[in-house]
């Protein structure tokens, strides 16, 4: 039995997926069974609660074989980043008192970082707070989203993508969302470990190339068009970033742009992607025309 918590997000229900395609059986740590109900025809024991409740982390702890933590993605937080180093609290006051053989956090590249990360900092926070923990720990260190590009197919009709890499033909760090979850379920079902471990998961893919595959998607000639930097606050809003919280974004990508948030942490493994940003668009695109 694992525990798997975000399990109705993208990379908890990727975990899920490739979990119950070996055959293992799994429970999730849920707010609305409702969104979970999916989950539960395919056998997924719920447990209710969330990350706000050390309480029901360590009711689901219990009995485990092993865990998958994540923290909830918070796009406009608090100046002290209270609301990750809440939930941190949480878990390590359950997983103190019920600690899982084996653990596997989601985390960032960057996270080796503890300046400079915009809303990053949080998964920095996540991997310090869990530095005394004494149960083995495999911290996967992800690059951004394909899936954060998704919006493309409906914003790049006219054959231009705006992006925040810039420039646009620099090269960071990308993974799908899926690629993730096949991680995270091979670290939980395989060989055991001893210690704490970082795996940075992804490969070097630039906005360009991103929006190229795009365009073979779209059958459309489709270019990355770096975003000014003057218009990030205003662009940022439009996504539901409140007026005047959007810094930690904005810093999030300046530290991407500028290579501070980045592979090559000191004694990290490196496992590179092998779903494409091409796979990502056709994914969706197939997905909203069944």
């Amino acid at each position: 039995m694992f525990l798997v918590t975000g399990i109705t997000g993208n990379v908890g229900g990727a975990t899920a997926t490739h979990l119950l395609a070996q055959g293992k059986k799994l429970r999730a740590l849920v707010r609305d069974r409702a969104k979970a109900a999916r989950w539960v025809d395919q056998g997924v024991e719920l447990i209710d609660g969330d990350w706000n409740d050390a309480t029901a982390i360590e009711r689901a702890l219990e009995g485990v074989d092993g865990a998958f933590i994540m923290l909830p993605a918070v796009w406009a937080p608090s100046p002290d980043f209270r609301e990750a180093k809440g939930v941190i609290a949480n878990y390590v006051e359950a997983l103190t008192k019920a600690p899982p053989p084996r653990m596997v956090a989601l985390s960032s590249m960057g996270a080796n970082r503890t300046s400079g990360l915009g809303m990053i900092t949080a998964l920095s926070l996540l991997e310090q707070g869990f530095r005394d923990l004494t149960l083995p720990i495999a911290y996967v260190r992800a690059g951004g989203f394909f899936e954060n590009f998704l919006y493309g197919l409906h914003v790049a009709q006219g054959g231009t993508l705006p992006v925040y890499y810039n420039p646009t033909n620099r090269k960071s760090t990308m993974v799908a969302t899926n690629d993730i979850g096949a991680e995270v379920a091979r670290l939980l079902s395989g060989p055991a470990w001893s210690g704490h471990r970082v795996i940075e998961l992804g490969s070097m893919v630039s906005a360009d190339e991103v929006a190229a595959q795009l365009g073979e998607v779209m059958k459309l000639d489709v270019k990355a068009f770096a975003v000014p930097r003057a218009e990030w606050p205003a662009a940022f809003e439009q996504f539901g970033i409140p007026k005047g919280q959007t810094g930690p974004a904005e810093t999030m990508f300046e530290a991407v742009n500028s290579g501070w948030m980045a592979l090559g942490g000191k004694g990290t493994e490196h496992v590179a992607g092998t779903t494409s940003a091409r796979d990502v668009f056709e994914a969706a695109r197939n997905a909203a025309k069944a």
